[in-house]
């Protein structure tokens, strides 16, 4: 049996019991994958300064995030095909973040539905949204998640075209779907995940299901959500979400300071320094380098965050020492997910949390409000 102790534990128990082309598609980023490396190398090369004999024996990792009570600085990001990599994997994931007391954010591109998780959990959770170029769906979704009391809607940037992630397209996880022999010979071993997925709810794409005409699979939605991307995307189009939705607005895929400032302009609640996990402009600035400039421009006037190769709770710690008010995991999500389910997700949870906890005490914090630069070694 193996002990996780750390979320590359999960994340290498992941890589046995999921097929390669799902595992990969978290796992991996576009073109050369300068930028998915550089989003953990400067995250590893940040030193915390070690602080002793301060009483930390009182301390805390709850907070807030747009006002909502957390246990600790951090939200589950969005991620699409998440149902893919355990049968339910949305619901898993919402439940388990419910009970941890952090948010879970749905994508557009879920495999259940908007529905489906409001159905399974008790507590609002956030969404987010595509701005597809069929307007009247993506309104169509803000008034579904505003239906299913979804707390924040969170309005993705920078995906108006895909960046090229090669392994994706050599496993055949392109659009359409390529059904390949190694894919097949692939999943043939992994059937306790086979029988999981196919006596899921959905097997694909629960937020269109019914709006595509003919659309009953998974490779027909996909092309036609492929055609929906659209490149005209401008800041009149933010504005029109904004007036559509009327609750907490979330910007996420920013990474330079007058972008930030024009999120904040427009009505920003918060904003999510990210660049995709490096899964979109390939050689572009790491998340955790570009923080410090969008704080600096808007950090008085909206919330910050960060999201972009967090493993552990010393990086989170990292990106707080650095301005963020909160921070947002994806792959490590999908780690634990598809290695072990809803507990899975769980463990990576207080896994983090755990993390955060000591070296708050060993850098002699006791509040994540307390948490500055002061904390690292420059």
């Amino acid at each position: 049996m193996t002990i996780v102790t750390n979320t590359e534990d999960l994340r290498l128990l992941a890589r046995k019991r999921i097929p390669r082309a799902i595992f990969d598609y978290a796992d991996r980023g576009s073109y050369e994958e300068h930028t998915i490396a550089a989003n953990r190398a400067d995250l590893a090369a940040l030193r915390l300064r070690q602080r002793v004999m301060v009483d930390v024996s009182d301390r805390t990792t709850a907070t807030t995030m747009l006002g909502e009570a957390v246990t600790m600085p951090l939200a589950i990001a969005p991620t699409g095909l998440t149902g893919l990599f355990h049968g339910n994997g949305e619901i898993h994931g919402a439940r388990a973040a419910q009970a941890f007391g952090v948010p879970f954010t749905l994508s557009t591109m879920s495999i259940c539905s908007i529905e489906d998780v409001a159905a399974a959990v008790t507590k609002p959770f956030w969404f987010q949204l595509y701005v597809m170029r069929d307007r009247g769906f993506s309104e169509s979704l803000i008034r579904r998640a505003a239906a299913a009391r979804c707390s924040a809607l969170m309005l993705t940037m920078d995906l108006q075209i895909h960046g090229q992630r090669h392994r994706d397209i050599k496993n055949g996880l392109n659009v359409p779907p390529r059904l390949t022999l190694a894919n097949a010979l692939d999943i043939a071993t992994k059937p306790a995940w086979a029988t999981r997925v196919l006596f899921g709810k959905r097997r694909s794409f629960g937020n269109l299901d019914g709006h595509v005409k003919g659309a009953d699979d998974l490779s027909t939605l996909a092309e036609w959500t492929a055609s929906q991307f659209d490149p005209s995307l401008s800041w009149k189009d933010v504005e029109w979400v904004r007036k559509l939705w009327p609750g907490k607005l979330i910007m996420k895929g920013l990474l330079d300071a007058d972008d930030a400032r024009m999120a904040a302009s427009v009505g920003a609640d918060a904003v999510v320094v990210s660049n995709h996990g490096g899964r979109q402009l390939d050689s572009a600035i790491s998340s955790i380098k570009a923080l410090p400039r969008v704080v600096e421009a808007i950090g008085d006037k909206t919330e910050v965050w960060f999201d972009g190769g967090i493993r552990s709770g010393q990086d989170v710690l990292k990106a707080l020492a650095l301005g963020a008010r909160g921070c947002l995991i994806g792959k490590a999500f999908l780690y634990g997910l598809g290695a072990m389910g809803e507990a899975g997700v769980t463990r990576t949870l207080e896994i983090i949390r755990k993390e955060l906890d000591v070296s708050m005490a060993l850098t002699g914090t006791r509040r994540v409000a307390e948490v500055g630069e002061h904390i690292l070694d420059r």
